[in-house]
Parts: structure tokens; C-alpha cells; sequence
């Protein structure tokens, strides 16, 4: 795992570089797709990784439980806040969440 964290942090800059500014011309549209798809990743992965301690913090027993790699936070958050089965820690970020983006979460649902 080490070694995985050391390298993704290692090689990120050159692959953001790579892909920005000398794969193709650059152009703004590209720019924030490589963002956009960085941020889905990282959702992704934290929703699978920390699954433990989202499913006891953030939703009650009966919830829809984190932890499916294919979906984000938001989906999963967005799943309970639709079944109102949030904690109020849950709740707190929902509000905060559409704070950002009106209705973030309840658009993020992701039903395969």
C-alpha cells in the first residue's frame, strides 16, 4: 500500500502534464474531463475503502450500505437520503452537499 501511495503521488504530476499539455494541444474541455474523471476515482475508491466507517457514521442500520466500487459517496448518500435512512452526521452532509449543488446527491444516484 506504501509503495502503491508513493508512486501514485510520484508519477501523478507527470501523467497531468502528459495528458494536459503534450498528448494533444491543450484545451479547456480536456482540462476539467481529467479533473471530473480524478474526482469520480477518488469518490469512487472512498466510498469502497472506507465502507466501515461510512456505513456506521453516516447511515442507520437499515441504510443502503457503502462500498460498491462502481458507485460514489454521493450515490450511496443520495440512495438513503431518497429512503431517509441517514444519520445525522449523514444528513449534515447532504445539506452541505447541496449547498454546493442544488440536489447534488439525489442526482448522483447511480442505478446500474
Amino acid at each position: 500500500m506504501v509503495l502503491a501511495k508513493l508512486l501514485f503521488t510520484l508519477i501523478s504530476p507527470f501523467s497531468f502534464v502528459y495528458t494536459i499539455f503534450i498528448k494533444e494541444p491543450f484545451n479547456w474541455q480536456r482540462l476539467f474531463g481529467y479533473w471530473r474523471n480524478s474526482a469520480v476515482s477518488w469518490d469512487r475508491y472512498g466510498n469502497h475503502q472506507y465502507r466501515s466507517f461510512w456505513n456506521d457514521t453516516l447511515i442507520t442500520k437499515q441504510g443502503y450500505k457503502f462500498g460498491d466500487f462502481r458507485e460514489t459517496i454521493s450515490s450511496v448518500l443520495g440512495k438513503n437520503e431518497r429512503d431517509k435512512t441517514l444519520s445525522r452526521l449523514g444528513r449534515l452532509l447532504v445539506k452541505i452537499l447541496d449547498k454546493l449543488d442544488k440536489d447534488h446527491c439525489r442526482k448522483s444516484i447511480n442505478n446500474f
